[in-house]
């Protein structure tokens, strides 16, 4: 089909800490394609599952500013357990962006800012959430 997003980057100031921020929360690895880009691997090459890969770079411009609103496409993340993933993010050096919340008879959401400043959302689904 096509018009369909097929793959997403990370720019980071610190790649590195990025890459062990993403390896701690969603398990997800970073094998080097090229100096200074790393692949996103959300889940195996040959995976059935439903999702795309992605990039990681060094960022070319300075960091978001806290109080800044997105000003980029934000990728959002579903997970099993939203409450374990967002003691997970805490752990590893992520910051709340916006407190977890229901969407009604759809999933839970929330969004959290990286190590690096960047926002992305969680979603857990679960036709109960109100």
């Amino acid at each position: 089909m096509p018009n369909r997003v097929v793959h997403f980057e990370i720019h980071a100031n610190d790649p590195e800490r990025a890459i062990k921020f993403y390896s701690e929360v969603f398990g997800w690895e970073f094998p080097e394609w090229m100096p200074g880009y790393w692949g996103v691997m959300t889940a195996p090459q040959d995976s059935k599952e439903a999702g795309i890969n992605g990039g990681l770079l060094p960022r070319k411009t300075d960091k978001p500013k806290d109080s800044q609103l997105v000003n980029a496409f934000v990728c959002t993340v579903e997970v099993k357990n939203i409450d374990e993933t967002i003691k997970k993010i805490e752990a590893a050096g992520g910051a709340l962006a916006l407190a977890k919340h229901a969407i009604e008879k759809i999933a839970w959401q929330a969004y959290y800012k990286d190590t690096e400043g960047n926002v992305f959302g969680i979603h857990q689904p679960d036709e109960k959430a109100k």
